[in-house]
Order: structure tokens, then C-alpha cells, then sequence
């Protein structure tokens, strides 16, 4: 089994456009593999894009609210992992 570390919180999602708003507790950059879990979210997925302020970012750091394309739908607060390999 993969380590995680716990790397922020989802604090908002949008439906429309399958976006997720992660508050990040740590950085976070582009190909890292990340794993979303909640009381009703559980799944895993690659940072393929990721942007602050609608612009395209390679990397995030602590304290950065970064907007994620989702695979699937998540909730305000869903923790957010990084998945150490």
C-alpha cells in the first residue's frame, strides 16, 4: 500500500465544469498522484492541471488555493492526499 500525507482540503466544487478547489496545507505539483477522500469520495487520479487565479500553474505552495480538474464529483471537505510512491 501507497504512504499519503494529507496535503489540504476541498473548500469548494464546481458541478458545472468538474473543478474542485483544494486549500492547500503543503505544495502540490503538476503529475503527482493525488487521492481524495470523504465520507461519500474516495478515488485517485493524476494533477494533470492545476491553476490559481485562472492561470496555468506547474507547482502550488502551502497556503495556495489551487483549482483542480476532478475525475469524479468531491465535497467541501474532502481531504486531499498526496500519494507517495
Amino acid at each position: 500500500m501507497a504512504e499519503e500525507k494529507l496535503i489540504g482540503k476541498i473548500s469548494h466544487y464546481y458541478n458545472n465544469i468538474g473543478v474542485g478547489i483544494i486549500e492547500l496545507t503543503d505544495k502540490l505539483a503538476r503529475g503527482e498522484k493525488i487521492h481524495v477522500k470523504g465520507s461519500s469520495t474516495d478515488f485517485e487520479q493524476a494533477v494533470d492541471s492545476m491553476q490559481v487565479e485562472h492561470e496555468e500553474i506547474e507547482a502550488a505552495k502551502t497556503g495556495d488555493a489551487v483549482g483542480l480538474k476532478v475525475a469524479q464529483k468531491v465535497k467541501e471537505g474532502d481531504e486531499v492526499y498526496r500519494v507517495l510512491e
